[in-house]
């Protein structure tokens, strides 16, 4: 297999991945995601940034939210998001520092 082709089926898993959260999974919360697997929508979003970056285009934090939720962040947490009890935000600040880093 060619570079080309790993990167296109690289970029065809990861709208899988995308469509899976977002159509087929809204219900997942970010909290739970970020507790069990150390990473969420938001994380793919900043490495979509990231990735942007990278290359040379300028991306803000809202415009990848925006690839990665379909919508604009804010509308998709009035849509789907729900309060978390204190034991998943204790979780929640241990997963984070492991997996992402200091919150700042």
């Amino acid at each position: 297999m060619d570079d080309a082709m790993r990167t296109e089926l690289e970029a065809a898993a990861f709208r899988a991945l995308v469509h899976h959260l977002m159509v087929k999974r809204p219900d997942v919360q970010n909290i739970d995601l970020m507790n069990l697997g150390g990473f969420c929508r938001n994380c793919l979003s900043r490495w979509y940034q990231e990735a942007a970056a990278g290359r040379g285009i300028e991306m803000t934090k809202d415009e990848a939210r925006e690839v990665v939720y379909g919508m604009p962040y804010a509308e998709w947490v009035a849509q789907n998001q729900t309060e978390a009890d204190a034991a998943k935000k204790a979780a929640f600040d241990k997963a984070f520092a492991e997996n992402v880093g200091p919150k700042g």
